[in-house]
């Protein structure tokens, strides 16, 4: 923990409850856009179709079109959870040969896999996998949309035609990456000053520059004008392959042109009195349901304490461990054990949208594709590039993903959750799953009680917030390290969710994110 942090210091962020539709998202712009929908009689499909292309331009380093995720999806008319995934997929040409172990010990990034020779399966056009949000967020809308899929993509053209606002979190944000950055000549043309400086407003200024995503907003505007499969079976598709072959990766048209994102029934089981729906397969969704059947055998209490919070800490240190061990591609059924963005959307009717994208790491593999202005992901990363394993790096393979959107069901209380975080997603998701359905939480009391995470699997963060009889207890089992959540970095995951109790929709996000809100429809009537 650092010591130069405030200690009196307290942020709380306001839960508001209406009748209307609401979007909870990590950006406040992409919220509006959602909420505009909803406003206009959009279904929560819409509303996230529009929210998930405006936050790929004004959060461009956690997700976009090049990314790829999950969606749960709940349909109040037909009272029944959907899951969706549009998880990336390994290139058909990928040769696991192509990165060798350097034997260096532990890789750079996100994972504990083993070092990758020049980190190949991190940064570069070798690291980025077949993208999938798009198709993925076309079928949603071919569904269950109501409004004209251009209609829904002319948010996000038009903050992309003005660029994003670069004040100082996104310079915080750029400036954490820019050794990165700057080995790619098109991610530093657009992210950094003269090609080697991060790009800030003063830290004293209004914030007054913005980044030139015009190429960006000419490739939404053939998706918008085109449809979905613009991304995969048109020019569009073809030039942003080139250009990743160019820079040494193998994503190909044909990549392209065979991605079909999948529907899926949703993994959904029962916990006391409760009842969850997450994705099946490749996600963090069995990992949820692997701690939720531990923690379904011991009591709670009556309140988060010391012994909750250690029974929480077991249980998903134990499904942790199971996940990595034993789940990935295996050829056989997904649902055998083998830097990211989230929104939550629910409408005036009761229809929910758990949506969670990703470029996977922050800026994913820090390229640039120049014919289209779009970031690419390095969801190669993903894989375990030591063979013979359950998500050993291969041809043609789905990832593996970290991502966790989750509806909740309790009585009259049904809620949408998921968050960003990469490892640290699921045990969030968990946590406050738990404080909703064990203690009867409301959303501002879940958001805002301190968590634990045990994802890196050698010692346990807890937040220094925590009751020290709480953190005494945890020490019991545990090496524990104490941490405060903070604005940046986030020791934590950042989570963002909406809830349903009768007809009072609310909605909640991480407290720390300062572009983090939650915008019901009737709010964008005032603006």
């Amino acid at each position: 923990m650092s010591l130069n942090l405030s200690r009196s210091m307290q942020t709380r962020k306001t839960v508001i409850e209406t009748e209307h539709g609401v979007v909870a998202a990590q950006h406040r712009l992409a919220a509006i856009a959602g909420a505009e929908v909803l406003a206009a009689g959009g279904d929560a499909v819409d509303a996230a179709v529009a929210t998930s292309f405006v936050i790929g331009v004004v959060e461009p380093w956690m997700s976009g079109p090049a990314g790829g995720g999950a969606m749960m999806l709940w349909r109040a008319d037909q009272k029944q959870a959907v899951a969706l995934n549009h998880g990336m997929r390994a290139p058909a040409a990928l040769d696991p040969a192509d990165y060798p172990l350097s034997g260096q010990g532990a890789a750079s990034d996100l994972f504990p896999w083993e070092h990758v020779l020049d980190d190949r399966n991190v940064q570069g056009a070798t690291a980025v996998a077949v993208p999938g949000v798009v198709d993925g967020l076309g079928q949603a809308h071919a569904r269950y949309g109501r409004v004209p899929w251009a209609e829904l993509l002319s948010p996000a053209i038009d903050h992309a035609r003005r660029g994003m606002l670069v004040d100082w979190y996104a310079s915080l944000v750029i400036a954490s990456c820019t050794r990165q950055l700057a080995e790619d000549p098109d991610a530093a043309a657009l992210f950094l000053e003269d090609g080697q400086w991060p790009t800030i407003s003063g830290w004293t200024a209004l914030a007054d520059k913005r980044l030139d995503q015009s190429r960006m907003a000419d490739s939404l505007d053939q998706i918008a004008r085109h449809g979905p499969r613009a991304l995969y079976d048109g020019d569009l598709g073809a030039a942003m392959a080139a250009d990743v072959q160019a820079k040494g990766g193998c994503l190909s048209v044909d990549d392209l042109r065979a991605y079909r994102a999948e529907f899926h029934d949703p993994l959904s089981f029962s916990y006391r009195d409760a009842h969850f729906h997450v994705v099946p397969g490749l996600t963090a969704g069995p990992t949820f349901r692997d701690t939720f059947a531990a923690l379904e055998v011991v009591a709670m209490g009556g309140a988060p304490g010391p012994d909750s919070y250690a029974r929480m800490a077991d249980a998903l240190g134990a499904a942790y461990a199971r996940r990595l061990a034993g789940m990935g591609d295996t050829g056989e059924s997904p649902e055998a054990p083998g830097c990211t963005t989230h929104f939550s959307v629910v409408d005036r009717h009761g229809n929910m949208v758990a949506q969670t994208q990703t470029l996977l790491s922050i800026f994913g593999a820090r390229v640039v594709s120049p014919s289209t202005g779009l970031l690419m992901n390095n969801g190669i990363m993903w894989f375990d590039p030591v063979q013979g394993r359950p998500n050993s790096l291969a041809p043609g393979k789905r990832c593996l993903m970290n991502v966790c959107p989750v509806i909740g069901e309790q009585g009259d209380r049904r809620f949408a959750f998921g968050a960003s975080g990469g490892r640290k997603i699921m045990g969030a998701v968990a946590q406050l799953s738990s404080f909703v359905t064990d203690f009867g939480m409301d959303l501002a009391g879940s958001f805002h009680q301190p968590r634990i995470d045990v994802s890196s699997g050698s010692h346990l963060i807890a937040d220094d917030s925590l009751p020290a009889a709480v953190l005494e207890r945890l020490r019991q089992h545990h090496q524990v390290a104490e941490t405060r959540r903070t604005v940046f970095p986030y020791a934590f995951a950042c989570p963002a969710g909406v809830m349903r109790h009768g007809t009072q929709n609310s909605g909640c996000t991480e407290i720390m994110s300062p572009w983090g809100d939650t915008i019901s429809e009737d709010m964008t009537k005032e603006r």
